[in-house]
């Protein structure tokens, strides 16, 4: 499965107590290759999670794998805050949304489906998502 990690997908997967836990290891369990993340995400998770260790296991144990540099999108990030400026979008969403331009076969693993079903990459083009079953 090729695809990208938002925070709330890796922190269901990291705690029991999440509603969507079941989902997120059932989904980390069928990847077959890392899934790619920013460090805002992680920071997010980590942050959510109380659990630094937790987040840093998900990289070495190969969950996921950092795959995108900030400044080197710093010019496309503002434009993103810029267009979204209406939803007050947070870093790690915004950084996901351009991993997506630049990983266009990759899905993006995400619990933020309202937001998420709003964003667009390369302006026009709806973002492929996994997300859990809605109850």
């Amino acid at each position: 499965m090729k695809a990208i990690a938002d925070t709330g997908f890796l922190v269901a997967f990291g705690s029991l107590r999440d509603q969507h836990h079941d989902w997120a290891v059932e989904l980390a369990d069928r990847a077959d290759e890392p899934l790619l993340t920013c460090e805002a995400v992680l920071a997010e998770a980590a942050f959510n999670l109380r659990n630094t260790a937790a987040v840093m296991r998900l990289l070495d144990d190969g969950l996921v794998r950092i795959a995108f540099n900030l400044d080197d999108h710093r010019v496309q990030i503002a434009e993103l805050a810029r267009r979204y400026a209406d939803r007050e979008p947070d870093l790690a969403d915004l950084c996901v949304v351009r991993m997506s331009e630049l990983h266009p076969r990759h899905d993006v693993i995400t619990v933020d489906r309202a937001d998420f079903r709003v964003y667009r990459r390369n302006k026009r083009e709806v973002i492929p998502l996994i997300c859990p079953p809605q109850t």
